[in-house]
């Protein structure tokens, strides 16, 4: 004190253990106009009219005084403010609200406090506790109950209110809570369960109950295959298998973050370690087009960049307008199919991160779940034999209805990914700058490759073989057979009836082949080393297949880039073949009593006696018809057991 006063940085002054802020300038908060709007009406006008005299009490001026305007002598901020309150009870008082000074002056500092808020009458919007009048140990024993019945199956609210009271029961504090009525108790249910689906869905009651508790976060990703996702689901329809029996299948999928294209999907009647290799394959390998697919489906003339990714990549001559991508990280949940060590040890020769998440926590993967959920939505209700999501929403006699096989729906999946998924706008690709314009996967991805390049994965044709599956066959006379299915080729001549070397597998020979693709196999030539022989399909002409090889159009150079309008007609007619079914349908297999019943049939010809007594209808000739009179027929006499064989007639 008294002292020369001088500068201190603020740093020094604020590190100081004397340092104390002796006084401060207050300010009137600021209004919340928000909890302003909850007051009931009479409520809020009343506040606001005790704010214009607090105000005047304070500043001595009222808030609509004009500019200029003098204070009146008794609010005259000269005066203290205990003089000014008085005044104000008075001239309140004298127009006929009658007022204290001390009312005043509660007034005065409630609006100090709470600004407008602190001026307004709370008994009308006051908040009640929210269990109401429940003893507490009534509530954590509802609590219990309701947490008991997350993984269990889904009960009603009878079965909850009768679980609590056995755990108010054999509660060890001894004291008795008291029950209050079964209404007050089915009020009290209802606010404990809000948005718990314990009285609903057991898997979305799951989900809710094991889902995070900490603010959703997302993974960044700003470059194609910086992030990808992969996982399987049941699809939502029903194919004819290899046997003729419709049954269910699989499809497993993989989805890049950053563009959200599917890089690759399969369907398999149950997912298994090694589809998930070949759909690793198929991700950084071109999607080659096939025959029947329309010529605006090129890469050629899409908007990918495909002149300036040509001489980077040679496989992309031919491609398919869908992006290939290269991972970088994968993430995965714990199935089988991706903790196999098939699917990490290819991951592991690709340098790829494989990153699983956490168990139950399926939100960590949210991209590819609602991806394939999409295709249920876009793509498989099209399809004939869909069975809807749940059996609530099941149709009847789907079975007979003309399935598509699995390697056909394979092909459909395949073009309709090409064709409408990749063309389609995502809601979650918007340009930040401009929020109302939605890109497509394809879109999103051109414009990526730009800022990041592309760097296609060296792989050869003997990596791609080793990343498939494989069996041990022998190798017969007739070649190699795998479910019924015969292989062969010239080059297998000195492998026949030969053992392979390997006693582990009993001299059987290791043979690669892809599951979505019949017509090869590869047969590793264990004597040449690392060889591999190909040996082909011998009927692939009775089916389709999709994946033979292709006569490409060389000459077909420098066309225009595909219009929507052509995009949005292979997308329609791709619809509407796949709700059409396949042409033929499947013969149903006839059982013993059908073909016994079809040779009596047969056996019942014109000259018997049972096709005489059925008058024959009159035929009618078809339009075109050869009309030329027939030979005539003479039928056979029946023979009679009483009549002399030896009468010459």
């Amino acid at each position: 004190m008294g002292g020369t006063p001088r500068a201190v940085l603020p740093a020094v002054l604020f590190a100081d253990d004397d340092f104390e802020v002796v006084d401060s300038s207050g300010r009137m908060p600021l209004p919340p106009v928000s909890l302003l709007e909850t007051l009931p009406q009479a409520a809020l006008e009343k506040a606001l009219w005790w704010e214009g005299r607090i105000l005047e009490v304070l500043g001595g001026l009222p808030p609509d005084a004009d500019a200029g305007t003098e204070p009146k002598p008794q609010y005259d901020p000269s005066r203290s403010l205990t003089a000014r309150e008085r005044a104000k009870a008075v001239e309140l008082t004298t127009a006929g609200h009658k007022v204290t000074a001390g009312t005043v002056a509660n007034y005065r500092r409630r609006y100090e406090k709470n600004g407008v808020m602190g001026l307004a009458d709370h008994r009308p919007v006051r908040k009640t506790p929210k269990y109401g009048t429940v003893d507490d140990a009534v509530v954590d024993a509802m609590r219990q109950a309701i947490s008991e019945a997350t993984d269990a199956s889904t009960r009603t609210g009878t079965f909850l209110l009768w679980r609590t009271e056995q755990i108010l029961k054999a509660s060890e504090d001894g004291r008795e809570a008291k029950l209050p009525s079964r209404r007050t108790l089915y009020r009290l249910l209802g606010k404990l369960t809000t948005g718990t689906h314990t009285t609903g869905s057991a898997k979305t009651r799951r989900s809710r109950a094991h889902g995070a508790t900490v603010p959703f976060g997302e993974l960044p990703a700003f470059a194609p295959g910086e992030v990808m996702q992969i996982d399987s689901t049941p699809l939502d329809v029903l194919v004819r298998l290899d046997d003729g029996v419709a049954g269910t299948v699989e499809l497993t999928g993989m989805v890049d973050v950053a563009t959200r294209t599917v890089t690759a999907a399969v369907l398999r009647p149950t997912t298994k370690a090694v589809d998930a290799s070949v759909l690793l394959a198929r991700t950084v390998t071109p999607e080659l087009m096939r025959p029947g697919w329309v010529d605006a489906l090129r890469m050629s003339r899409s908007v990918l960049p495909h002149r300036r990714l040509l001489p980077l990549d040679e496989r992309l001559e031919h491609a398919a307008a869908r992006p290939v991508i290269v991972p970088e990280m994968i993430v995965c949940d714990h199935g089988k199919a991706f903790m196999s060590r098939n699917f990490v040890a290819s991951c592991r020769f690709l340098q790829i991160d494989l990153q699983p998440a956490h168990k139950g926590s399926p939100f960590e993967k949210g991209t590819i779940e609602k991806t394939l959920a999409s295709v249920g939505t876009l793509f498989t209700q099209f399809l004939p034999g869909f069975t809807g999501n749940t059996t609530d929403h099941r149709g009847r006699h789907l079975d007979k209805q003309p399935l598509w096989s699995l390697l056909e729906l394979q092909e459909l999946l395949d073009e309709w990914i090409v064709t409408k998924w990749q063309n389609r706008p995502h809601d979650g690709l918007r340009d930040p700058a401009a929020p109302s314009r939605s890109f497509t996967p394809t879109e999103k991805y051109a414009a990526l490759v730009e800022a990041c390049g592309y760097v296609p994965v060296a792989l050869t044709g003997d990596d791609y073989i080793e990343l498939l599956p494989s069996l041990w066959r022998a190798v017969n006379d007739y070649g190699i057979k795998i479910k019924r299915r015969t292989y062969d080729s010239p080059d297998l001549a000195g492998l026949r009836r030969q053992p392979s070397g390997v006693k582990e597998k009993k001299g059987l020979w290791a043979v690669h082949h892809d599951p979505y693709d019949v017509s090869r196999i590869w047969v590793r030539d264990h004597h040449a080393g690392s060889g591999w022989i190909e040996a082909t399909w011998k009927h692939p002409h009775r089916v389709p297949v999709p994946f033979g090889e292709l006569a490409w159009d060389h000459a077909a150079q420098g066309l225009p880039e595909a219009t929507e309008a052509e995009i949005a007609d292979a997308a329609a007619a791709l619809l509407a073949k796949a709700h059409a079914g396949p042409d033929r349908l499947a013969k149903p297999k006839r059982t013993t009593r059908d073909k016994r019943v079809a040779a009596r049939t047969r056996a019942t010809g014109p000259g018997s006696p049972a096709a005489a007594a059925k008058p024959t209808p009159a035929r009618r000739e078809a339009p075109g018809e050869d009309t030329e009179p027939l030979a005539e027929v003479i039928p056979l006499g029946l023979f009679d057991p009483f009549e002399d064989p030896w009468r010459r007639t």
